[in-house]
């Protein structure tokens, strides 16, 4: 007798949670009826070029989505749909010592991104997003660049992923 109510009670447990999920994300965001979405490639037209910018930051915008929400990635026409460029890629000095030295320096990238969200138009956008990572003054950026990118990368993308399915 015991054992049967505990196979009800697991039953019924199971049927509850998956009841729960609907379209919410492990971010803890809806993305409501959206079963795909697709990231175009993200055009770098900053004046200080990376070659290798476009790509990274594009990759790491599918992967969150992969990696973090319930959503099949597609090549074109998502539910969800990213596309964009980048615009902005500088390095400045933020930080100057007594000496006349620079202590720190800042890497910063913005990019413009319009989503579409082929389920729900009112929760389409266009929006800049800017994200930057400091650096010492005396590291060279050829040293730490891809560290630099992969981390503002990472930022951007969690960014992009809480306006478009966490409506932040």
């Amino acid at each position: 007798m015991i054992s049967k109510m505990r196979v009800i009670f697991i039953c019924l447990a199971l049927v509850c949670l998956s009841a729960c999920t609907g379209g919410y994300s492990f971010t803890g965001g809806d993305v409501g009826d959206a079963k795909t979405v697709s990231v175009a490639n993200f055009p770098n037209y900053a004046e200080l070029f990376q070659p290798n910018l476009s790509l990274t930051f594009s990759e790491s915008l599918r992967n969150i989505f992969v990696q973090q929400t319930r959503l099949t990635l597609v090549t074109f026409e998502g539910d969800l749909h990213f596309e964009g460029e980048i615009l902005k890629y500088y390095v400045e000095p933020i930080n100057a010592q007594a000496d006349a030295q620079v202590a720190q320096n800042r890497l910063t990238i913005t990019v413009n991104v319009r989503f579409t969200n082929r389920t729900d138009e009112t929760k389409d956008f266009e929006k800049s997003f800017t994200r930057f990572a400091d650096f010492p003054g005396n590291s060279n950026l050829i040293d730490v660049e891809e560290e630099l990118i992969q981390q503002i990368n990472t930022q951007l993308s969690e960014d992009i992923l809480n306006a478009a399915i966490a409506n932040w």
